[in-house]
């Protein structure tokens, strides 16, 4: 199959950082694949916070990627590099970048690219990779959950903690979540979670020792940080695993180090945009060995709150940031 592919495309770009009207539309060259990678004509791009610190000038490129914003996408493969063996033009897929994703073509390196699941429409599949590369990593990886063990997942109505909650609920741990209000704990709720816990009128510490008869849960996963460290260590059973991927409460905080010891607690974090490729692809054969089937078997379903066409992405930051969203926030070209 031959796509025909123009010289210059559209991008939503950030010539100035700033709030959401500092996103523009933009023309750049049409990207070309190197030897292992792809170029997808892009359907639809996911939206993440990390996009919005990058708008904000909080969170630049790294060195290499493309300097307007996008972590993910989905669409159609339109040319491939010559290394490239598994994907050919026609297909559809899924990706993980760098960046670059709020434009209508991009490449990615064919192994941060899979299939779109089977029965999933293309502006589904760009809310899968950067919250299943994350849950993946962090929550299976860095903190080893295990069946029959618990899991607390912070910002539970979030696309992280959507996948999360249903992943880990998929393969045999229990699920607790925090989320903002009752109507976002039912939802986390309806997703598999035990109990959806109202931070705004609930002590997430006191309902999981309560709910675990006061053993605690095994592994958290935090993207909220500042003062929540303290409590997270609280609310940890011996043993515990704390995984951190963001911060929005803040970057600093004071923790008693002897509770740490006592109860030999694990404490780690993690940043994925600037893991090498290497990385991402030790997490992408996963995916695709124990995640990508279990939406044909439907243990697993996408979450896409709203859809924003590609001219409204300064409605659709604005949007993210009124954290009214429960799932992901795509954006359509």
């Amino acid at each position: 199959m031959t796509i025909p592919v123009p010289e210059r495309m559209r991008v939503i770009d950030v010539p100035v950082p700033g709030g959401p009207e500092a996103l523009v539309i933009a023309e750049r060259p049409v990207p070309s694949p190197g030897a292992s990678e792809v170029l997808i004509k892009v359907a639809a791009a996911g939206i993440n916070r990390a996009d919005v610190l990058q708008r904000r000038g909080q969170y630049p490129a790294p060195p290499g990627a493309p300097t307007y914003p996008g972590l993910e996408a989905a669409g159609t493969v339109v040319a491939v590099g010559s290394d490239v063996v598994e994907f050919a033009p026609g297909d559809a897929v899924c990706a993980l970048l760098q960046g670059g994703g709020y434009a209508e073509f991009c490449v990615a390196p064919s192994a941060q690219v899979l299939p779109v699941p089977g029965g999933l429409t293309l502006i589904e599949g760009a809310s899968l990779p950067e919250a299943y590369f994350t849950v993946w990593s962090n929550v299976f990886g860095f903190a080893r959950l295990a069946p029959g063990e618990t899991l607390l997942v912070h910002g539970g109505s979030s696309g992280i903690g959507t996948a999360a909650i249903q992943l880990a609920r998929a393969l045999g741990s229990t699920v607790y979540a925090t989320a903002g209000s009752s109507e976002k704990c039912r939802f986390c709720e309806s997703l598999g979670a035990a109990r959806g816990i109202d931070y705004k009128s609930e002590d997430f510490v006191a309902v999981t020792r309560d709910a675990t008869e006061r053993r605690g849960v095994d592994v958290i996963l935090d993207m909220v940080g500042g003062d929540y460290l303290p409590r997270n260590v609280e609310a940890l059973a011996a043993e515990g695993r704390l995984v951190v991927i963001a911060t929005q409460k803040g970057h600093d905080a004071n923790i008693d180090l002897r509770r740490v010891m006592g109860k030999r607690i694990t404490i780690t974090g993690s940043t994925l945009r600037p893991r090498p490729v290497a990385f991402k692809a030790g997490v992408r054969a996963r995916l695709l060995e124990r995640v990508w089937p279990l939406f044909g078997t439907h243990a697993l379903r996408t979450v896409v709150d709203r859809v924003f066409p590609f001219e409204a992405a300064p409605a659709a930051h604005a949007y993210m940031e009124s954290s009214a969203h429960m799932g992901k926030i795509i954006l359509s070209v």
